[in-house]
């Protein structure tokens, strides 16, 4: 079965082909980061009309790299929700359409399942159950999970998501949009010590998660300072403290499911730091971690074909009228 992936929840525009004998055929990402950064963060309506602009010429790319027509086609996956209402029509109205005019099923597909499932693509792919983090510019949550469409949500965010704490705290410190990626980068260059920051919420049981304190944080020692020096180290202070968090609420996690496999994914889960001290934390607990690979860190198609060849060899499809779900807990899926 060869599916189409299409990903426009948010500010990246990405297709995808699966072939489930053959594995990702072609794939293809546009992002819109350029477009946005000179507002400091993601513009509703400037997404969907460039998701409507790139949509189309992706998906040529991609079927002529791929060598497929639409004869060859077995079924299309969009990304239904959760996102952006305007951004996740776009990708529903194409991906319906397609599959109307092909005559194939189409499926929507949740965009955290999406990248939950996404270090499946990868040669070493781990095995039912595991723990998993979700890191992203929207959504920081634990899950244990049991299989395809079985999630128990361990914790979550009861404010702002980390990648969320990254846009807003870059933008703070005036290191520019996307935030994950610019304060790791300036972080390089600061001196541990001089700043301490709060690591939320770890000073208590649970595994809920708290990041606006922290931004709050950074913003009272951030003051109206513009040395480069002292902006580094305030990075380099704040990006401690959020892995660390992370770390530790990971650690608890694996304790209290009894896992040995944690996979990490989201567009956070490709922070450096992040990694390597997951890597430490599991080696001691006698665990491992995985992650889908640095291009599908962030969002992209090929996660949502994956996904959906998953759902629709199960015969899960969805009826012609299509809708979006900007909010949408991963929780409310059920089994293929």
């Amino acid at each position: 079965m060869r599916i189409l992936g299409l990903e426009t929840s948010c500010d990246d525009t990405g297709v995808a082909l699966f072939d489930s004998d053959r594995g990702l055929l072609a794939h293809r990402l546009y992002s819109q980061v350029d477009l946005h950064a000179a507002y400091g963060g993601v513009v509703p309506e400037l997404a969907s009309r460039d998701h409507i602009r790139k949509a189309l010429p992706l998906l040529k790319l991609v079927m002529d790299e791929a060598a497929t027509g639409p004869e060859q086609m077995g079924g299309v996956a969009y990304t239904a929700g959760p996102g952006l209402a305007g951004a996740l029509l776009v990708g529903a109205a194409i991906g319906r359409s397609l599959a109307l005019a092909w005559n194939v099923p189409a499926i929507g597909i949740h965009h955290m399942e999406g990248h939950l499932l996404s270090p499946m693509l990868e040669s070493d792919a781990p095995g039912f159950p595991f723990t998993a983090l979700l890191v992203s510019g929207g959504h920081t949550l634990l899950a244990a999970v049991r299989g395809v469409g079985e999630y128990d949500i361990l914790g979550e965010s009861l404010d702002d998501a980390v990648g969320e704490a990254f846009d807003k705290t870059a933008k703070l410190l005036g290191l520019g949009y996307p935030g994950g990626p610019a304060i790791a980068r300036v972080a390089e260059r600061g001196r541990p010590g001089r700043f301490h920051f709060p690591r939320p919420m770890t000073d208590r049981p649970g595994l809920d998660f708290s990041f606006s304190g922290l931004k709050t944080a950074v913003a009272h020692a951030a003051g109206s300072t513009s040395d480069a020096l002292t902006i580094s180290d305030i990075a380099h202070a704040f990006q401690e403290a959020a892995v660390d968090t992370l770390v530790i609420k990971c650690r608890r996690a694996l304790e209290q499911t009894g896992h040995e496999r944690l996979v990490a994914a989201g567009g956070v889960s490709a922070n450096r730091l992040l990694r390597a001290r997951l890597a430490d934390m599991a080696r001691a607990a006698g665990a491992r971690v995985y992650y889908p690979r640095p291009e599908f860190c962030t969002d992209n198609g090929a996660m949502i074909a994956y996904a959906g060849w998953l759902r629709l060899r199960a015969g899960r499809t969805e009826p012609l009228a299509f809708g979006a779900r900007p909010r949408w807990r991963i929780e409310e899926l059920e089994k293929p």
